[in-house]
């Protein structure tokens, strides 16, 4: 798979649009998640965010770190949820074997992508990914604002 977006099932609730940005994204899985009551609320409301999340592999499970989902404002402080806490990944035994052989090697990371519904269930869009050096970002850069410029082009001949 390549570093480009593809369209998948379900909705996108939130995407990590800096992972695309800092890191070649070499190989996407999907993996369910554990969650509580008031975090799918608040998920079906929009209110999470990936930035500064990260996924880590531990004890052969895969947990996911800092992503922030808001506490339910519409129930009491008593049930509601930590918004950072760490959670569970649901991953089959083989893609965590085959992700830990990726990680395992020098510059390699694993990184969530996008949080997006699959019919009721959440799930949440992972990639094992490569940093990019400088050069690389300025590149990304350069082909976002020359594609801009030719979409822009595009619109304008066509009216």
């Amino acid at each position: 798979m390549g570093t480009e977006r593809k369209a998948l099932s379900g909705k996108t609730i939130a995407d990590n649009r800096n992972a695309f940005y800092e890191y070649f994204i070499e190989q996407r899985y999907t993996a369910g998640i554990v969650l509580t009551g008031s975090e799918v609320k608040s998920i079906r409301a929009g209110r999470c965010q990936l930035r500064g999340s990260y996924v880590r592999i531990e004890g052969g499970e895969a947990w996911l770190y800092d992503a922030h989902i808001s506490p339910y404002s519409q129930s009491g402080t008593h049930f509601n949820h930590e918004p950072t806490r760490k959670r569970k990944l649901l991953l089959k035994r083989r893609q965590l074997n085959e992700i830990w052989g990726m990680v395992s090697r020098q510059g390699y990371t694993f990184v969530p992508l996008r949080i997006f519904f699959d019919n009721q269930f959440v799930k949440v869009e992972v990639g094992v990914a490569k940093g990019k050096k400088q050069h690389d970002k300025r590149q990304t850069i350069a082909e976002r604002d020359t594609k801009r410029d030719i979409d822009r082009q595009m619109k304008l001949r066509n009216r």
